[in-house]
């Protein structure tokens, strides 16, 4: 088999391509790519039966690769993760395997013999057809967090608002399980523009309009959150905010 790493740590890329050269003897080609972008272009070119990725890359996660391809795709994909506790769900389809950094010897071996085991199989297609839907359908749900320990998906409902931090941003939720995330708040914003539960209220603030308690007019307008947080509303905002909950909720 000819495979690819795609991961944007020189470190991780050159450990695991190691650790394949060492213990995979199925894998006569290997090249690695620092980022999804590069990857996919390694992969129209050099057409791979595996691929290693990694999920979470600064520029683009690997949870994005499949959205780079319309034909249908015929290579494996393996992710790499650093965490054993998110997203799990996610990934428990037979049409993926995982491992876990740092990566066991064992554990790669016995991936990589599951995907010799598949190769030119027809079942191939079938595999990553439905993951390609699993993903699509995690994204109409849930938002992909980037945590120091990989990717939290969190349902929509869960978040009351994201508050900016210069380059940050702090997701509060209403399980009081707070996430600071290595993005600006303008991230957020554009990835959520079609959802119509969350608005856009402050420069600071993007609120989910379901845990909105009221709006009140006093020492300028605030919004109170069901947690008791007064959010600033810009005046610039205030009608655009009134006609979103009239056409939402009445």
């Amino acid at each position: 088999m000819n495979a690819i790493v795609i991961d944007d740590e020189e470190k991780a890329r050159n450990l695991l391509s190691h650790l394949i050269r060492e213990n995979c003897p199925q894998i006569q080609k290997l090249d690695l790519a620092k980022d999804l972008e590069e990857g996919v272009a390694l992969i129209k070119k050099e057409r791979p039966q595996l691929v290693f990725l990694d999920i979470e890359m600064p520029k683009a996660s690997g949870l994005e690769l499949l959205e780079h391809f319309t034909e249908p795709v015929d290579f494996q994909i393996i992710f790499t993760t650093a965490y054993s506790s998110y997203a799990v769900d996610a990934f428990k389809l037979n049409a993926i395997d995982y491992l876990l950094k740092p990566i066991d010897t064992d554990e790669l071996k016995i991936a990589v013999e599951k995907a010799e085991a598949l190769a030119n199989s027809e079942a191939i297609h079938l595999k990553i057809e439905h993951l390609r839907t699993s993903l699509k359908m995690i994204s109409l749900n849930k938002i992909a967090l980037e945590v120091p320990k990989g990717i939290l998906f969190v349902s929509y409902n869960d978040i009351l608002y994201f508050e900016a931090d210069g380059m940050y941003t702090t997701v509060y939720m209403n399980k009081e399980n707070n996430k600071t995330i290595c993005k600006p708040l303008k991230f957020f914003v554009e990835q959520l523009a079609d959802n119509n539960l969350f608005f856009k209220c402050h420069r600071s603030y993007l609120i989910n309009l379901k845990y909105v308690e009221e709006l009140i007019r006093e020492d300028g307008d605030f919004l109170l959150m069901e947690n008791k947080k007064r959010i600033p509303i810009s005046k610039s905002k205030k009608d655009e905010f009134i006609s979103v909950v009239k056409e939402t909720f009445w």
